[in-house]
């Protein structure tokens, strides 16, 4: 009886554990893009593209977005409950901005839902999370 109060008690003075920080460098699924996720401003986070590849910056070209590398392309995301965000998501390729919803699995992994054209056309893609680096860093503020 004492250890199952001493537990209780425990955990009771013990902080929440909260779930991981979504802030940092991101890449997609081809790891053709990395993007950095900080705060911008009025309590919401935004996602710049901090690398890319030779591939992804002729498509981003081709669609209209002539300097894929400091694109911001997650933005205002905010809060939704427990490991979401609800935010606009910027397709470079397409040229189309979206409502969607960034949701944690883990640490490690984020998933990415939008949809455009009324909710027509919808895409979700699951990203993971990079070393990033001080170049991404030094990229992501300029």
């Amino acid at each position: 009886m004492f250890k199952s109060l001493l537990f209780a008690a425990v955990l009771l003075a013990s902080p929440a554990i909260a779930a991981p920080s979504i802030t940092g460098d991101w890449t997609n699924p081809n790891r053709s893009v990395t993007v950095h996720i900080a705060p911008c401003g009025g309590g919401s986070l935004c996602g710049r593209v901090v690398r890319a590849s030779g591939e992804a910056k002729a498509k981003s070209a081709a669609g209209g977005t002539p300097r894929l590398v400091g694109t911001v392309i997650m933005s205002n995301l905010t809060p939704a409950g427990a490991g979401s965000w609800k935010g606009t998501f910027f397709v470079p390729d397409h040229n189309v901005r979206a409502d969607g919803t960034l949701r944690q699995i883990n640490a490690s992994n984020i998933e990415i839902e939008g949809c455009a054209v009324a909710g027509m056309l919808c895409k979700s893609q699951r990203w993971a999370r990079t070393g990033g680096g001080a170049n991404a860093r030094r990229i992501a503020g300029h």
